[in-house]
């Protein structure tokens, strides 16, 4: 039997789920924990995700990630296979991690992403690891990141839980009212219930019937997201890594570019850049640059992280670029409640 498709639109949201294969203990230190994070953390940013909610247990993670760029699947992929090679490299293993294919839930913006982000958070109360009073504590969670925001990153952005709380503000009388309410929802609401875990976790969308029915009719039908996946997204993913690399090329002085050398220094910082900001493979680089092949590409940009040098300082003058695709700020994601249509999915650009 056929894989059921994957549902892809820019902008999509999703509740994404996955267990340790045979549900083992896949998080069970704090060193594998943060290790996923880091790739998790690196995932948003080549992806251009915006992060919602997360919580890492031991033997499983949840995800609230709006995808803007309709790049669920291609980031999911590197997040798993990274964090794969990473983990079976430092313990001289080999083998799948994860318990077969993550479940990813298409959710609805406003009060269903809320319910999401608030059940996303008290999955350690729910487990018994702490009691809610100590919630702040548990440290691979977004709702730690709520309660130090200068160690949050820009894409993790809370905004829908503390509006779905009750129109909070993200600043410290907000986060305690946000506590406050997380507490009732363990003590008497419903998301601090077991039944939550499958009302939440279960199905293919997380909202109203008419947003279901919308996602059905408006382009987010099987037909048109393979339409979408297989052309749309590609040319559309190509299309920002062109961008990315006219940007970074501004910031290269003419002179270190008049080198045609395969390793260049100015090739290998603006490879890095990009590898490190973007989702672009190291194929499209080498052909673009001229770098000979992929496996060249990853050479070369691995020995920039170990050896400092010319590739290393001119990788400095580049500035990152902020895709202008990215959503999710406070007022975007009001304006888009009172507006519940869904954009078409791209055919042929």
């Amino acid at each position: 039997m056929a894989r059921k498709l994957r549902l892809e639109f820019p902008g999509a949201i999703y509740h994404v789920i996955n267990r340790g294969n045979y549900r083992s203990s896949l998080f069970k230190t704090d060193a594998a924990k943060a290790a996923f994070e880091n790739c998790l953390f690196d995932t948003c940013k080549k992806s251009g995700w915006v992060l919602r909610a997360f919580v890492i247990m031991e033997n499983h993670f949840h995800l609230a990630v709006e995808t803007p760029q309709g790049n669920l699947v291609s980031g999911m992929q590197w997040l798993q296979s990274t964090f794969a090679n990473r983990f079976n490299k430092l313990r001289g293993e080999r083998g799948h991690l994860f318990q077969g294919r993550y479940k990813s839930l298409v959710v609805e913006a406003g009060s269903a992403l809320g319910q999401v982000c608030h059940y996303i958070h008290l999955n350690p109360v729910r487990a018994g690891l702490v009691p809610v009073q100590r919630l702040p504590e548990y440290r691979y969670s977004s709702y730690w990141y709520l309660r130090n925001p200068k160690q949050r990153p820009e894409f993790l952005q809370m905004e829908p839980a503390l509006i779905e709380a009750g129109g909070l503000v993200d600043e410290p009388r907000g986060w305690t009212a946000y506590q406050h309410y997380l507490a009732w929802q363990a003590e008497n609401g419903p998301l601090g219930k077991n039944r939550a875990y499958v009302s939440l976790s279960q199905g293919w969308a997380l909202g109203s019937a008419g947003f279901k029915q919308q996602l059905l009719k408006e382009g987010a039908a099987d037909v048109e997201a393979r339409a979408w996946d297989s052309v749309g997204a590609r040319e559309v993913r190509q299309g920002r890594w062109r961008q990315a690399l006219a940007e970074a090329l501004k910031r290269i002085p003419e002179k270190s570019r008049e080198s045609k050398m395969k390793s260049a220094p100015w090739k290998v910082a603006v490879a890095a850049h990009l590898r490190e900001t973007t989702d672009v493979s190291n194929s499209w680089l080498a052909e673009q640059l001229d770098m000979g092949s992929g496996i060249y590409v990853s050479k070369h940009i691995g020995l920039l992280k170990k050896h400092a040098g010319q590739a290393t300082e001119l990788k400095k003058r580049i500035v990152k670029v902020k895709s202008k695709a990215r959503l999710g700020r406070a007022e975007n994601f009001t304006a888009r409640k009172s507006a519940p249509g869904l954009r078409r999915t791209p055919r042929n650009s």
